[in-house]
């Protein structure tokens, strides 16, 4: 019989995502002047992004990398 949830839930899926996420992702911890963050959801709305996404595009604006990133063999 199907659950009440489409994707698992408990103790063992939080602890697999949770070990996906390490493994996928770097955290950053950008700390920022009070005020400055309104800003910045401010212009990603404006941009059609969320946050975290357009804080990612900016930096990488700012480093010149590329949409290829990552996708070299």
């Amino acid at each position: 019989m199907p659950g009440k949830y489409e994707t698992p839930r408990g103790k063992a899926a939080t602890d697999a995502k949770r070990r996906y996420y390490e493994k996928s992702y770097d955290r950053i911890y950008p700390a920022v002047k009070k005020g400055k963050k309104e800003l910045y959801i401010a212009a990603a709305k404006e941009a059609g992004m969320s946050l975290n996404e357009w804080i990612e595009t900016t930096l990488d604006a700012a480093a010149e990398i590329g949409d290829d990133w990552g996708n070299q063999p």
